[in-house]
């Protein structure tokens, strides 16, 4: 069962602690997909609430496998003030091409007509492969409130068309693979949403600066260090589960146990990870 009170400490940990200041609610760390549109409603206002005068942006991903659940949880959402929503392709009955998934998109994002809109392009668990690059044309036209994409995806070749695509820079480009966000950042990426930011975002946050400086030598410094943790847990089977029971144990707040089908991580994961983890030295001396 979802554990709303330890969110609020959980706020303050990413903010304080991890100088992480905008959340993605609802997505596939969060389990979206596995909860009841009650619950995903519950936490939705539950972080809209212990983040006010907190955190700078909450975006709430509302997708869904049908379209009343979407258009229900973009009003929601809407009503509740948030900053931004996003949808991943549904995933049984697939869009298989750009219309398609737009049409989609447009129904959704037509429910909360003030809201910036993202599209969550995640095909590896999704499977819907169409590429961004594509979908961006003329989007605007179709989807006014568009902003633009959460992409965890590998292809940085898509990637690199979008923003060479986006001259103007009216839309936004979040990459989502964290052990790839340097080379995304390279491309013109201009911002992150993942997993390990939950507890290496403060590393991460000075890896950026290093970027921005530009020292490149440094922020290559800090994306092999944490390629170097994912590299070792990779190897051990690392999914949600396993992401949770890294996070309860560096920050202490306990994420709790996954939903079936998912499965709790292991002890001896969990005694490994640790290890690998604390092992790492950081250029800022951690």
């Amino acid at each position: 069962k979802i554990n709303l009170p330890v969110i609020r400490q959980y706020v303050d940990y990413l903010v304080n602690e991890q100088n992480v200041k905008n959340v993605f609610v609802n997505g596939t760390t969060g389990e979206g997909l596995s909860l009841s549109i009650q619950e995903r409603k519950q936490l939705a206002e539950e972080w809209m609430c212990q983040g006010k005068d907190k955190l700078d942006h909450v975006i709430i991903h509302v997708g869904a496998l049908n379209l009343p659940e979407c258009q229900e949880l973009a009003r929601h959402a809407a009503a509740i003030g948030a900053d931004g929503i996003a949808v991943i392709a549904p995933f049984f009955f697939k869009p298989t091409n750009k219309d398609e998934l737009v049409a989609f998109m447009q129904k959704v994002a037509s429910e909360a007509p003030e809201v910036p809109f993202y599209y969550y392009h995640i095909p590896p668990l999704t499977g819907v492969k169409i590429r961004v690059e594509e979908l961006l044309d003329g989007i605007k036209a179709q989807i006014p409130t568009f902003q633009g994409v959460k992409f965890s995806d590998t292809d940085l070749l898509d990637l690199a068309q979008c923003i060479h695509k986006n001259e103007t820079g009216e839309f936004e480009f979040l990459y989502g693979v964290d052990e790839q966000l340097l080379g995304a950042l390279a491309l013109g990426a201009n911002g992150a949403v993942g997993s390990t930011y939950n507890y290496l975002g403060r590393q991460t946050n000075l890896m950026l600066q290093a970027f921005a400086k530009p020292d490149f030598a440094l922020a290559q410094q800090y994306q092999f260090l944490t390629g170097e943790f994912l590299n070792f847990v990779i190897k051990l089977g690392f999914g949600v589960a396993q992401t949770k029971a890294v996070m309860t144990s560096v920050s202490g707040i306990p994420m709790g146990p996954p939903r079936l089908p998912l499965v709790a991580a292991s002890s001896e994961f969990i005694i490994k990870a640790k290890a690998k983890l604390d092992s790492i030295v950081w250029p800022n001396g951690d």
